[in-house]
């Protein structure tokens, strides 16, 4: 019995090596060849699904649920807010019969609150919404302010979707 385990030991110890080679080298095989590691996808999660980073208007993107839904943020001029409500792949809008949406924001240790109405798209159906807007330059400049905590609040069919606002803090790319 005890040569046994002796013998299992030895085989372990040799295999090992040879399997932690193997997952080694498997992890940086790319298109261009063995040996070439390549960053991994930061658009796509442990399953490999692909996430969106910015949405079809060029804003940042807050997911809804997991995964369900996302909203677009869009800062524009003279302090307006536009949130689009978009589906799962943040690429088609999502039309709902809610009224407004609410971020609610803490800044500087003051926690506010601010309801954007609804500003139907001209695709969307009488009675229902995809877009939300509102012009206001203190809600504009405290979601860009370094240390801001913010959250998006909808209904969508009935039921309640928070959202945490990340802003990427870089209008140099956005085209508003």
């Amino acid at each position: 019995m005890r040569t046994l385990c002796l013998t299992r030991w030895r085989l372990v110890l040799q295999v090992a090596p040879a399997l932690l080679s193997v997952s080694l080298w498997t992890g940086v095989v790319t298109a261009d060849g063995p040996g070439r590691a390549s960053a991994p996808s930061a658009a796509k999660d442990e399953h490999g699904h692909e996430h969106p980073s910015e949405g079809p208007h060029h804003g940042d993107l807050v997911e809804l649920g997991k995964e369900e839904y996302h909203a677009e943020i869009v800062h524009g001029k003279e302090g307006k807010i536009t949130i689009y409500l978009l589906d799962h792949e943040a690429k088609k809008s999502v039309p709902t019969e809610a009224k407004q949406v609410m971020i609610n924001l803490v800044h500087q240790g003051k926690a506010e609150q601010y309801k954007l109405p609804a500003a139907p798209d001209k695709g969307d159906p009488a009675g229902k919404t995809s877009r939300f807007s509102l012009t206001d330059k203190h809600l504009a400049e405290d979601l860009d302010a370094d240390g801001s905590m913010a959250k998006l609040v909808i209904t969508i069919n009935g039921k309640q979707y928070t959202g945490k606002i990340a802003h990427d803090h870089d209008h140099a790319d956005h085209k508003h």
